[in-house]
């Protein structure tokens, strides 16, 4: 087991990264290198990099970090001008090598390479009716039945096939698909997930978020709406709808946590975005203190708003070791039970005998919250007010966050006071869903809020498996069933 997954037991599970490019050289696989580095914050299971020299494919991916996955030789050996990358957190299918994306098809215009950020809820039905049909496949994951579907219409041209894979699949999906000859890219109807386009040079470039243009001298130009696709080629970068727009549903969560905080989306930069939040939880819940501390390091824009709204000043209070973010060193159950110890130190000259507002992103299960406020109280504090930027989560995702189910979500099984008393907090105060979607400067229809309020912009089935294929032995650990979730819960 993983060190830091145990330490990130209480808060949701990133998803996954995408990207597909074209570039006039032969180094699509390098370029696609540093893009999935910059989102590798997206997924930190497995990896994998397709590309296309005009006639074959060929495909990397393995087990691991970007860094871990991909050296100079391997890049050197995968030479091409088109390529899709992807980066991995599983939510559907286990988390074993062979459900690592890209996930690699033969089709009637030559092999193909698809990635996919987002959950389909309908992934079982259509792989039970695609195996009548005669279908075989090869993994878990619910990407293979997109790429299968791809599979079926490629021959009639790429808006027809990605009609045809929107007109049958139901759920959240931003996609990146390599052909021999092109990229494409697409996005559910009702854009769940992001998905950004751009050049990079002279060629072109699409990604789940505008951050993975920077490392490669490239620019963001563009969101794709919901519903669009691009086509990426040698002659250059052409948009279509491909199905009709349903209501816009961006996940908020993007805004308050997933997204990386120099990445924009609606138009806003996310750090901006993260400080409006802060500023408008310090209207909603004041309260008199001698600092405000975040929780390093997704919480310090909203600590800083949350400081300049209410004139109480700014400290760091703790500090985050980096390098244990990943090891492959399982600790023992004496390390394991030490929890945020082995993640955060506090600096006790800024806390002891002071009235602290702790500021996070959000509290899921409220177990690692619990440890901190513990921490800054043995560090001397005499209060701890706790300040959340996402409203209480309530309900589950279906749509390709790993959030928990609802029995434990923290919000669905306690009231906000009862939960201040589980974390041993002097006061609790959770950023209303109002304040939140005032803070993104887009109005509330445009988001998806269904772990908040439980209305789901895509109609749900009553009973949807959280490991919809079934498990099986040798898959070990699937969806709702990830590694931190089986760790021991402090």
């Amino acid at each position: 087991m993983d060190a830091c997954e145990h330490l990130r037991g209480d808060r949701p599970k990133e998803e996954c990264g995408v990207i597909g490019l074209f570039t006039p050289d032969q180094d699509a696989a390098r370029v696609a290198f540093f893009a999935l580095f910059a989102l590798q914050h997206r997924g930190q299971e497995s990896a994998g990099i397709a590309v296309s020299d005009g006639s074959l494919v060929h495909m990397h991916k393995d087990m691991g970090l970007v860094s871990h996955v991909f050296n100079e030789q391997v890049l050197q050996g995968l030479p091409g001008r088109l390529a899709v990358g992807h980066t991995r957190y599983s939510t559907t299918g286990a988390s074993v090598l062979r459900n690592a994306q890209p996930i690699y098809c033969q089709s009637l215009v030559g092999d193909i390479a698809v990635a996919h950020n987002g959950n389909l809820i309908n992934a079982a039905q259509l792989r039970e009716e695609m195996e009548r049909e005669g279908e075989h496949f090869n993994s878990s994951s619910d990407s293979e039945v997109i790429a299968r579907l791809i599979v079926r219409d490629i021959h009639l041209g790429s808006e027809k096939a990605v009609a045809g894979v929107m007109a049958r699949v139901k759920g959240a999906y931003s996609v990146t698909v390599l052909t021999p000859k092109a990229v494409i890219g697409f996005r559910d109807p009702n854009g769940v997930r992001p998905l950004v386009a751009g050049t990079v040079g002279a060629g072109f470039m699409v990604a789940s978020e505008s951050c993975a243009f920077s490392p490669v001298a490239g620019t963001s130009t563009r969101e794709l709406a919901p519903g669009e696709m691009v086509v990426i080629d040698q002659d250059g970068m052409r948009f279509a709808q491909a199905a009709p727009i349903n209501r816009p549903s961006m996940c908020l969560f993007e805004f308050i946590y997933f997204a990386r905080p120099d990445s924009h989306m609606y138009g806003e930069l996310l750090y901006g975005v993260r400080e409006r939040m802060g500023e408008n939880l310090a209207q909603e819940h004041p309260v008199a203190a001698d600092v405000v501390i975040p929780v390093p390091d997704s919480g310090i824009p909203a600590a800083l708003g949350y400081a300049r709204e209410s004139g109480i000043p700014y400290r760091e209070g703790m500090m985050k070791s980096r390098y244990i973010h990943r090891t492959f060193i399982a600790p023992d159950q004496r390390l394991r039970e030490l929890g945020v110890r082995m993640k955060l130190t506090t600096l006790s000259e800024h806390i002891k005998g002071k009235k602290v507002v702790l500021v996070d992103d959000s509290i899921v299960r409220a177990t690692t919250t619990k440890q901190i406020v513990r921490l800054l109280f043995e560090a001397g504090a005499v209060e701890v007010h706790v300040r959340i930027t996402a409203p209480p989560i309530m309900y589950p995702c279906f749509y390709g966050i790993d959030m928990a189910s609802k029995g434990e979500l923290a919000a669905a099984r306690m009231t906000i006071p009862e939960i201040c008393i589980h974390l041993g907090a002097t006061s609790l105060g959770y950023l209303s869903i109002k304040g939140a979607v005032k803070a993104t400067r887009s109005d509330a229809d445009k988001f998806c809020l269904a772990c908040f309020n439980g209305e789901y912009p895509i109609a749900v089935p009553e009973e949807v498996p959280r490991d919809p294929f079934g498990k099986k032995k040798e898959d070990g650990l699937f969806a709702g069933d990830t590694k931190s979730q089986l760790a021991l819960d402090i």
